[in-house]
């Protein structure tokens, strides 16, 4: 067991019967969680040579900016549609009930770089596997995935087969 997962809140029937939520926020909110989440991600990088963390918005910045501090590499967000104002390349993807578009200032990503996706959770994998797919139509390499959790029980993980993919704590359920 990830010693971080003692700082995650489980709540039960959230957001509907049957589901237990898993609160990253009890993480951020305490020193020592915070310390040890981004501590056991970064550590999760491994000897992985890498240019760049590319974080995932929202969360992906919480984690991936002091993971980026840490190792003094560059950080990318990876926004939302219509939130960076410079030319951006995007994609959009299907959600379980509906669709999204996520995009990055065109710059940023240059051929050959090799980066990190960062991001809090490993879910459905649809949002990862969109990015993996934006950073690699600019010409980058994808040479590992980082998030603090995992939801086995939804097989994110089969979507994210071109490379490595790693979570700090993962829940067998959804």
């Amino acid at each position: 067991m990830s010693k971080v997962e003692q700082y995650i809140t489980s709540i039960p029937d959230y957001p509907k019967a049957g589901i237990i939520f898993r609160d990253i926020t009890s993480v951020l909110k305490d020193a020592d969680g915070l310390r040890l989440a981004v501590d056991e991600m970064t550590a999760k990088i491994g000897d992985t040579e890498f240019d760049a963390i590319v974080g995932l918005e929202s969360r992906g910045f919480l984690f991936g900016m002091p993971m980026a501090y840490n190792l003094h590499k560059a950080f990318i967000p990876i926004r939302k549609s219509g939130k960076l104002p410079r030319a951006t390349s995007r994609i959009a993807y299907d959600l379980e009930y509906g669709s999204a578009e996520i995009e990055v200032h065109r710059e940023d990503i240059t051929p050959g770089l090799r980066v990190v996706i960062v991001d809090d959770l490993i879910a459905t994998g649809g949002t990862l596997e969109a990015a993996v797919h934006l950073v690699e139509q600019l010409g980058a390499k994808v040479v590992k995935i980082v998030c603090l959790l995992e939801l086995k029980g939804l097989h994110g993980r089969d979507r994210l087969t071109s490379c490595p993919t790693e979570a700090v704590v993962s829940y067998e359920g959804k």
